[in-house]
């Protein structure tokens, strides 16, 4: 399977009952960045400002190399 085939199973994923959160910082305002947890560790992303538009997928790969960047401060 390619990364491709991943990325678009990835946006056939209906996320209409998807329990979306926020960082537990947040203050409860709509300016926040929302995630949700997909089959496989994927992850998807929305702004809690436009909830309806569409949200962003990463694979868990993908997810996984953005965390580490955060912590080691490469990002």
């Amino acid at each position: 399977m390619s990364t491709t085939d991943r990325k678009d199973d990835l946006y056939a994923i209906d996320l209409s009952g998807a329990r979306w959160r926020k960082s537990r910082f947040s203050n409860g305002g709509n300016q926040c960045v929302e995630i949700t947890d997909l089959p496989g560790g994927g992850v998807a992303l929305r702004d809690s400002k436009n909830p309806d538009f569409p949200a962003l997928r990463y694979t868990a790969a993908e997810w996984d190399a953005f965390r580490k960047g955060v912590l080691s401060g490469e990002l």
